[in-house]
């Protein structure tokens, strides 16, 4: 079965499998601004915010980045928010820095390419993440997954939150 993801209407079809609630989620390996590698065992017993943007340097990506950057105390303090795309750390911390995002981790799937297709949202056509919004329980268990249908529609903010929060 194909799974697609919308650009403006047009459909793009997505790789790997969808995640679900209640399962495990998959581990990963990204690579923060400083090149070093990431890895999602490194925040077990935390509850993550996994947030994937097709790039960071686009209108909604970077609305939604910086509304969980924003939104980041909401969360608690057992948590940790990740934003991943493909761009690479240099254009990512740059952005950052311009922007005032540093409550949250933004991190680049470039060269390990372990978050978009294990976490079924990486576009076929574009070699981009797809936008997707998961969050992680402090046992590794996938409490929400949004897979938003529309590339350029921004994320269920509330749902998010009220998933962290009930956790």
């Amino acid at each position: 079965m194909t799974r697609t993801t919308n650009f403006k209407g047009a459909p793009l079809e997505l790789l790997g499998s969808e995640i679900k609630i209640g399962q495990s989620a998959p581990a990963f390996t990204v690579t923060g601004q400083d090149m070093a590698d990431i890895q999602s065992s490194s925040y077990a017993g935390k509850t993550i915010v996994l947030s994937l943007v097709p790039s960071i340097d686009t209108p909604t990506c970077s609305i939604e980045t910086k509304r969980f950057n924003q939104d980041f105390e909401k969360f608690g303090n057992n948590a940790v928010c990740i934003t991943v795309s493909m761009d690479l750390p240099f254009a990512q911390k740059r952005w950052c820095s311009a922007e005032g995002v540093e409550k949250i981790i933004v991190a680049s799937d470039y060269k390990h390419q372990s978050v978009g297709k294990t976490y079924g949202a990486l576009i076929k056509d574009w070699g981009l993440t797809s936008r997707a919004v998961f969050v992680i329980d402090p046992k590794g268990s996938i409490a929400h997954a949004q897979y938003v249908p529309e590339v350029s529609a921004e994320p269920d903010y509330a749902a998010v939150i009220d998933a962290v929060k009930a956790i």
